[in-house]
């Protein structure tokens, strides 16, 4: 009986120090591991391995339809930051296609709409905007925006589309990004200063008559 007491003691501890994601997905959806911006779910949860907040936020609806099914499913999509750099994830319910046969469009309001080069997981029904600029742009609409579009057409999956009420985007992609803000390669690298004029390229002025100044 007396061994089984060091035993149990550790189950205990272990018990206590697991991630909440792992023991009890209740606890993953409580306040305290997340944070609320309209429809957005914006993550709160330290991460155990770097310790620092997890940066996440999440966005679902059920207004998701595809040429595959004769009901509407559920669709998300998350910004966040991944190997330290923004990214824009769209989950579907379904496979929507995969590289290079399919390609991704979406539209903010009335705005005008963008067809970008999004990157597919492989058996997955995943699509990721990565590109720095395409981010940037994306995530810059997003936050004057109350609803955005989604289009996935595909050559071995056929159309996927989904529609996001984004109301709240600035909270939650001051969260999410606060890590790796979005921002394009130009505006982040400052423009190089004009090149000076070495004082030895410069044409003398005045010369003597013997050739010296």
């Amino acid at each position: 009986m007396l061994r089984l007491v060091p035993a149990v003691a550790a189950l205990l501890l272990g018990a206590c120090a697991r991630d909440p994601y792992v023991v009890a997905p209740t606890t993953a959806v409580s306040p305290g591991n997340w944070a609320s911006a309209g429809d957005w779910r914006i993550e709160r949860q330290p991460d155990r391995v770097t310790g620092k907040p997890i940066s996440s936020a999440i966005l679902v609806t059920r207004k998701s339809s595809s040429s595959q099914s004769l009901t509407t499913q559920n669709a998300s999509m998350q910004i966040g930051c991944f190997m330290g750099k923004p990214i824009v994830e769209f989950g579907f319910n379904n496979k929507i296609g995969s590289d290079p046969n399919s390609y991704l469009g979406y539209r903010f309001d009335d705005k005008p709409g963008h067809e970008v080069g999004a990157r597919f997981l492989q058996k997955a029904g995943a699509v990721v905007i990565e590109d720095p600029t395409e981010v940037a742009q994306f995530v810059s609409e997003m936050a004057t925006s109350h609803s955005l579009y989604v289009r996935v057409r595909s050559l071995n999956a056929g159309r996927t589309s989904a529609e996001f009420a984004v109301d709240g985007a600035p909270a939650a992609i001051e969260a999410a990004l606060a890590d790796c803000p979005a921002q394009s390669p130009t505006a982040a690298t400052p423009p190089k200063p004009a090149p000076q004029t070495s004082s030895r390229s410069r044409r003398p002025t005045a010369w003597s008559k013997d050739g010296t100044l």
